[in-house]
C-alpha cells in the first residue's frame, strides 16, 4: 500500500468549534481504547526502567488536550515514577490543562538543548513529510536528555478498512475525513527506521503496539 499524503481537516481547524471539539474527543477515544495510551506507557516505562529513573520531565509535542501523557503519568505514579509534563501544540485552542502548556512549532522547538528528559509525540509524525520527520527527530534529540519517543499509526490496508468501519463511532465530520487520511499517509516500521537513521541518536528501537500502532524509542547519543 503506497503512502499518499493527505489533507487532514483538524490540522487547520477547518470546522465549527463544535466539530473541532468533537474531533479532539474522537482522538481521546482512539488513544483510550485503541492502543494510544498503552503504547506511550510502554515507551516511557521502558526508558524509566533502563535508566533507573523515578522522575522524568517530558515534553509532549502536538499534545492536543494532553490526555495521553497525563493518563500515562497517573499510571506510572503507581510504580513510583513521576512525570513532570509540558504540553506543546501549534494551536492554543487544542491544548488542555493537564500540565504546563506552550504554543509553538514542532519543527523549531522553543526550548534550549537538553531541556527535558524525554520528548514525545502521539499521532503526529504521519502528518510530516520524510524530510520534516527527520528534522523533527533531530529537534527532539536536541531538546531531550535521554530519548525521543514516537507513538504513531502503521499504514496497512486492513487498518484503512478499520478506519472506515469506525464511522458510526466518530463524533465529528472532521474525523470521518481525517481517520482514513491519517492511515493513508502513515509510515511503515521499515520506513520509520530508515528515516530515523538519518536523524542520529545512539540506537533506535521500534515495536508493534495494539491495533496498527508503532512505538519508537530513539535514544540520545
Amino acid at each position: 500500500m503506497k503512502r499518499i499524503p493527505s489533507h487532514e481537516l483538524l490540522d487547520t481547524d477547518a470546522g465549527t468549534p463544535g466539530e473541532v471539539a468533537g474531533s479532539l474527543s474522537d482522538l481521546r477515544m482512539f488513544n483510550r481504547w485503541f492502543g494510544g495510551t498503552s503504547c506511550t506507557y510502554r515507551l516511557v516505562e521502558r526508558v524509566a526502567r533502563e535508566t533507573k529513573s523515578h522522575f522524568l520531565s517530558l515534553l509532549d509535542v502536538a499534545a492536543g488536550s494532553g490526555y495521553v501523557p497525563c493518563t500515562v503519568g497517573n499510571r506510572l505514579s503507581r510504580k513510583n515514577i513521576r512525570l513532570d509534563i509540558t504540553l506543546l501544540d501549534r494551536a492554543a485552542s487544542h491544548i488542555g490543562n493537564g500540565g504546563g502548556s506552550v504554543v509553538g512549532d514542532a519543527l523549531a522547538l522553543p526550548f534550549c538543548d537538553a531541556s527535558f528528559d524525554l520528548v514525545c509525540s502521539e499521532l503526529f509524525v504521519h502528518h510530516l513529510s520524510p524530510d520534516q520527520l527527520v528534522h523533527f527527530a533531530r529537534e527532539g534529540l536536541r531538546v531531550c536528555r535521554k530519548a525521543f519517543l514516537i507513538n504513531d499509526l502503521v499504514r496497512h490496508p486492513l487498518h484503512l478498512a478499520l478506519s472506515y468501519a469506525g464511522f458510526p463511532l466518530y463524533r465529528s465530520r472532521l474525523t470521518r475525513n481525517d481517520a482514513p487520511a491519517s492511515v493513508r499517509q502513515a509510515y511503515t516500521q521499515q520506513e520509520m527506521l530508515e528515516m530515523l537513521r538519518e536523524a542520529g541518536g545512539s540506537r533506535t528501537e521500534i515495536e508493534s503496539c495494539y491495533l496498527y500502532r508503532m512505538g519508537v524509542i530513539l535514544w540520545k547519543q
